[in-house]
């Protein structure tokens, strides 16, 4: 098992570019499952996870081809299979996000229940209380949900939930509605730009679609969706790490494709913390842009909650606490999507981070450094947490469990060392208390690709 040893203290400089979306391309892929015509996308990201995603759809009938690292195509060319077995659903919950294509397309779909997270259980009844007001008749069966639907009517649904909208609920709801008969209108929508992405793809394949992006979805059935091509949006978390991994090094990193529309609030708070994301050309497209991050040497405490979008994304709440623990004074963080999504806490306490968790809200008390330290991944966001913990400690960091940064970061370690951090990827068998046993690998400079 691969583990990641940085030697902290080194200054980022230079270029990168932000990578394709993962919250986006997974129900992007399985949206290929809503008709039997290619639908080719580019700026599609590296990750474990479109792996996983690409062999279920594979199994599930659809011919895949990978023209270069970040282009795929995607056709049906079998829809005997609806079954997306416990093997491949269990490597990552987005798999659920098959179940509305399957069903609007085959009329019938079993899917494995999806299990929780490291951080905490995140069930999916609102995606079937949406499908069964579509008509569909849901039954579970061996820990299988079985949905049937002879053909789906549209409806009025309401998708909020005790912690907000959901995102792949409202992706399953509505691809399943581009092809059942009448108008369907989602309230209380995700308004993720994730799902105005998806929204985007659907309509480009002859869907009728309005108000992505927004809480409330119309959707006017249609005959059937044809093929398309889909340029996968960039990967705001993926953008917000590198951001603020500048700002832990005091560097000076411009990223390339930075979607700063979709950022706001995350720029708001470190814009407060003393950290300037500054936009190169005022007159490029502020959802793909170029931008300078730059900081301020003494960095200001601040409170933030996360929320749903356009709020401050659970997604970065790991790595913005990560910079507050170098912070001259007390900050306050708050888990409003996720309350337990704190395992990244004692490990960086172990780093010497100072903070007390009260129920959803953790206390940061800014220290003057960091330090090095053995330290173990829990999930994928506390992973980033780490390792940008790592680049400003005094001393090594190791990190272990870093398969969990290949599910959404394409080759971390070479685009932090493309920056000049210090970190390679070796084998964790070669580690022993901390020490490698045998010659490791160094990560080398990578030249970055359009997407």
């Amino acid at each position: 098992m691969d583990v990641f040893k940085i030697q902290g203290g080194q200054r980022l400089t230079g270029k990168i570019s932000v990578d394709g979306s993962k919250n986006a391309a997974l129900p992007l892929l399985a949206a290929s499952l809503l008709t039997s015509e290619p639908i080719h996308f580019t700026c599609m990201p590296h990750l474990s996870d479109i792996t996983n995603m690409s062999k279920l759809l594979a199994e599930l009938g659809c011919k895949v081809e990978q023209q270069s690292t970040n282009e795929i195509t995607l056709q049906v060319t079998d829809e005997s299979t609806s079954h997306a077995r416990y093997d491949i659903v269990r490597t990552m919950r987005a798999s659920v996000c098959v179940l509305g294509p399957l069903l609007a397309r085959r009329g019938k779909v079993r899917v494995s229940m999806p299990g929780g997270c490291a951080f905490g259980d995140r069930p999916i009844d609102l995606h079937l209380r949406g499908l069964e007001a579509l008509g569909a008749t849901i039954e579970l069966d061996g820990g299988d949900i079985i949905a049937r639907a002879d053909k789906l009517i549209g409806a009025t649904i309401f998708l909020g939930g005790p912690f907000g909208s959901t995102v792949l609920g409202t992706a399953n709801v509505m691809s399943a509605a581009t092809l059942a008969k009448g108008r369907t209108i989602i309230e209380s929508a995700a308004c993720e730009p994730e799902i105005a992405d998806l929204a985007l793809l659907l309509n480009n394949m002859g869907a009728k679609i309005s108000g992505a992006g927004t809480p409330r979805i119309i959707i006017e059935g249609v005959e059937q969706l044809g093929g398309a091509s889909h340029t996968v949006m960039p990967d705001r978390i993926v953008a917000g790490t590198w951001a603020i991994a500048a700002a832990m090094t005091n560097g000076d990193v411009t990223i390339e494709r930075f979607p700063l529309d979709h950022l706001l609030a995350v720029t708001n708070i470190l814009s407060t913390v003393g950290v300037h994301v500054k936009q190169i050309d005022p007159s490029e497209n502020p959802r793909t842009c170029a931008v300078q991050i730059v900081s301020d040497r003494h960095l200001k405490p601040v409170m933030f909650t996360t929320q749903p979008y356009p709020g401050f994304p659970t997604d970065l709440q790991a790595q913005m606490m990560a910079l507050l623990c170098l912070s001259r004074g007390n900050s306050i963080i708050t888990e409003k999507i996720y309350p337990e999504r704190f395992m990244h806490v004692p490990e960086l306490s172990r780093m010497g981070a100072k903070l007390v968790r009260q129920g959803a809200t953790v206390i940061v008390q800014g220290v003057d450094h960091l330090v090095g330290a053995p330290v173990m991944a829990s999930d994928l966001r506390a992973s980033a947490s780490l390792v940008l913990a790592g680049l400003a400690a005094e001393g090594e960091t190791t990190i272990s469990r870093v398969y969990h940064l290949d599910r959404g970061y394409a080759a971390m370690e070479k685009t932090l060392a493309s920056l000049g951090a210090k970190i390679e990827r070796v084998d964790g068998s070669t580690i022993v208390d901390g020490l490698p046993l045998v010659e490791t690998v160094s990560s080398q400079k990578i030249v970055q690709s359009d997407c």
